[in-house]
C-alpha cells in the first residue's frame, strides 16, 4: 500500500504543480487513495520531496535533482539515454559507467527495480515503459539539458 501512495505521489507531483500537503491529499484523493495529512507528510519525507519553484516561479514539490557533482559526473561520462521496454539504457564513455550507476544508485530514482554496469553502458530495470520513458527523459532533460 505504501509503495503503491509512494509511486501515486511522484507521478502527481511530476504532472502536476502541487504546492500544498491539502492538494496532494486531495489528488491522491481522485484517484482513489485515501490517507492522512500526517502519513502524507511522512511519505513527504521518506521520498526525499523539496519544494521549489518551478520555471514559471510557482512552488511546487518535486524529486530533488542530483547534486552539482553528480551532474557534472553525468555531463562528462554519459553520451546518450534511451529505453527500450521496461529498461533504460545509458551509454557513457570508456570505463566510466559503473562510477556513474554507483551515483544513479544513490539518488534513488523511483521504479528502479536494480542497476548494472558493464565498462561503457548501464542497464537500469525499471517496473513499467512508462517509468523508462520518465526516467528516460528526466535523465535527459534534468541531468545534461544541454543535449
Amino acid at each position: 500500500m505504501k509503495e503503491s501512495r509512494h509511486r501515486a505521489i511522484l507521478e502527481i507531483i511530476e504532472e502536476n504543480p502541487v504546492a500544498t500537503q491539502e492538494l496532494l491529499i486531495e489528488l491522491l484523493n481522485k484517484r482513489g487513495i485515501k490517507t492522512t495529512q500526517a502519513t502524507l507528510s511522512r511519505d513527504i519525507q521518506q521520498l526525499s520531496l523539496v519544494k521549489t519553484r518551478d520555471e514559471n516561479g510557482i512552488y511546487r514539490y518535486i524529486l530533488p535533482l542530483a547534486s552539482e557533482t553528480e551532474k557534472n559526473l553525468f555531463s562528462e561520462a554519459v553520451l546518450s539515454v534511451d529505453y527500450a521496454l521496461n529498461t533504460v539504457v545509458v551509454k557513457c564513455k570508456v570505463g566510466m559507467a559503473q562510477g556513474t550507476c554507483a551515483t544513479i544508485d544513490s539518488v534513488n530514482h523511483p521504479g528502479i527495480v536494480g542497476t548494472i554496469a558493464g565498462d561503457d553502458t548501464i542497464f537500469i530495470l525499471v517496473k513499467t515503459e512508462e517509468d523508462a520513458r520518465k526516467l528516460s527523459k528526466k535523465f535527459k532533460s534534468e541531468l545534461f539539458p544541454k543535449r
